[in-house]
């Protein structure tokens, strides 16, 4: 009896595996700004983001997790996707085929043009020491015979591929300059684009534009002052405008991602930013703790080809007698996501704290600040 039970629940357990492992469906990314997570883990900020994608891209789902689906890239890798990014497809298949590449430059970008027969997941690492862009493209096996590069390339020394897993192509490009100025992913059709931006032939204040945005904002009020209730979203939107102030007298383009308490929300600041494809951004925040005695700037940095800036408006900083809380990377802000241009979080000081908030209270020091941080843009521009 017993062993007759067994094999009813071994038959039962194989059928109940069988109809999972067909219970996926494809689906397409959809809205603004879809991105991939590497699990489901979550903080304050959200999961640690893979990738932002394009829209119209293919891709399985395997399995749900509250707001989440999983997604099988390929054979062994998978990643999640928030359900409202996904519309259900009627057929889809994971076979699928590369054709040829073309590597080139026009007036503003170089190029590397992947043809494929469908639109399928990527992500993108920033890589140094060489400097290069590593761009993984999902379920699919090569069939690239050629790859035709023009002369008319001003910042891509070479690009080639690699097959590490069976339906895995790596697509590796390598950068003539230490230093990366950013780089786009999107597709024409079927035809992946990887568009990548060129070190400024003029790297001097007066010739690029930089982008300033002022933390929080209209409802999103932010951190609040120890002792006097200041809101962050004020004066951060302070310090922006003399750290405008201080770049215009430097000649530099100026754009500011709001100039008075406005609501902005991310997706509409990063469209925003994308739109005016500015030379670097810089995020002014204050921070928080739940701990007074914390105080100290931080500046933060999501991808490794962007740390230089962050680093060196850090050390400038410091001049200002502030502690050092540190230099972040991989920080899973939303701003710092696109890897469209070099971008920095500066975390001036912490309104939590006593003496950091009398400091932040003094139009004196916000105005230092402001020089401070353009001092430290200045001599990234010089070490390129």
């Amino acid at each position: 009896m017993k062993k007759f039970l067994l094999i009813i629940c071994t038959v039962l357990s194989l059928n109940s595996f069988s109809q999972n492992t067909q219970q996926f469906f494809f689906g397409r990314t959809t809205g603004k700004l879809p991105f991939l997570e590497y699990g489901i883990g979550d903080d304050r900020l959200g999961g640690a983001k893979m990738t932002y994608l394009d829209s119209n891209i293919l891709v399985k789902v395997i399995d749900s997790f509250k707001t989440d689906y999983k997604v099988q890239l390929s054979k062994n890798h998978t990643a999640y996707i928030d359900k409202r990014s996904i519309i259900k497809e009627i057929a889809g298949t994971t076979n699928h085929l590369t054709g040829s590449w073309k590597v080139y430059g026009d007036s503003a970008f170089d190029y590397v043009t992947v043809s494929l027969d469908e639109k399928l997941p990527y992500r993108s690492i920033q890589q140094i020491e060489p400097s290069r862009i590593v761009v993984e493209i999902f379920g699919v096996e090569s069939n690239t015979n050629w790859i035709t590069q023009l002369s008319s390339t001003k910042e891509i020394k070479n690009a080639w591929y690699e097959q590490p897993e069976e339906d895995v192509m790596r697509v590796i490009i390598d950068l003539k300059h230490k230093q990366h100025w950013g780089h786009s992913i999107f597709y024409e059709g079927n035809k992946l684009i990887i568009r990548i931006k060129r070190q400024p032939e003029k790297p001097a204040l007066k010739y690029l534009t930089i982008a300033v945005d002022a933390g929080h904002g209209g409802d999103n009020i932010g951190a609040t002052g120890v002792t006097s209730n200041i809101l962050e979203k004020n004066y951060t939107l302070l310090i922006a405008k003399e750290l405008q102030a201080v770049l215009l007298k430097k000649k530099a383009n100026v754009i500011m991602t709001r100039e008075k308490d406005t609501s902005l929300s991310m997706v509409e600041r990063i469209e925003f930013l994308k739109a005016q494809n500015p030379d670097m951004l810089i995020s002014i925040h204050l921070n928080s703790s739940s701990k007074d005695s914390i105080q100290g700037v931080s500046t933060y940095y999501r991808y490794i080809g962007f740390r230089p800036l962050s680093v060196s408006i850090l050390n400038h900083m410091l001049d200002l007698n502030l502690k050092e809380f540190g230099n972040v990377g991989a920080f899973n802000f939303s701003l710092s996501g696109p890897t469209d241009y070099p971008n920095c979080l500066v975390e001036v000081a912490f309104l939590s704290n006593k003496e950091d908030e009398k400091k932040i209270l003094s139009p004196a020091f916000r105005k230092a600040v402001a020089k401070k941080i353009v001092e430290g843009i200045e001599e990234f521009l010089k070490n390129l």
